[in-house]
């Protein structure tokens, strides 16, 4: 592809994406008059993802209390390991690319690798900023919830075990790596 051709492609997909945005805009329009608006709690525009912090949240019914609590929780930390994970593949795509190295496959596989071992140890560290517990009118128990997990405390540790590996750091340039990673948070936050 040639460069006037790529510049084209990309202004395309700006445009594309910013009438895309501006005509999703749901929440302005009223509720119709047959429906009512369901408020679903620990949910909602502060409870999105940003580019500070991995946010996730759910919601677990049991008739049991503490295992609505526990789907909820389990959920939303599931939800949060799948947007991290993709974060992550995209950083390390980009990150490995800019790199041009020879052996891309396998520091694309070994980076990919210390993501998800990053990403199951870093989950026990979320944080919940949200949590409401209900019970229905059928006597059935409702937990809401919201978690989060901090984009530095994350790229902490993935910093922290591609250090540790001898064949990566070689190769690894950190402040290069955390460029990618805040690059990918600012997509995410906007």
């Amino acid at each position: 592809m040639n460069r006037n051709t790529m510049y084209f492609v990309m202004a395309a997909m700006v445009v594309a994406m910013t009438y895309g945005c501006k005509s999703s805009k749901v929440a302005d329009q009223p509720t119709p008059p047959d429906e009512v608006e369901v408020v679903i709690p620990c949910s909602g525009s502060e409870f999105f993802t940003s580019n500070k912090a991995f946010r996730a949240n759910s919601i677990g019914e049991s008739s049991d209390q503490v295992t609505a609590k526990k789907k909820s929780l389990s959920n939303a930390r599931a939800e949060l390991a799948a947007a991290i994970q993709t974060t992550v593949k995209a950083v390390t795509d980009n990150y490995v690319n800019s790199r041009e190295f020879n052996n891309k496959e396998e520091l694309e596989e070994r980076f990919e690798s210390l993501g998800r071992e990053v990403v199951n140890q870093e989950l026990s560290g979320t944080k919940v900023i949200c949590e409401k517990n209900t019970r229905t009118s059928e006597g059935r128990y409702k937990s809401y919830i919201a978690i989060e997990l901090s984009a530095d405390k994350l790229v902490t540790a993935y910093n922290e075990r591609l250090s540790k590996d001898d064949r990566l750091k070689i190769d690894y340039d950190y402040e290069k790596f955390k460029k990618t990673f805040e690059e990918e948070m600012e997509k995410m936050g906007n």
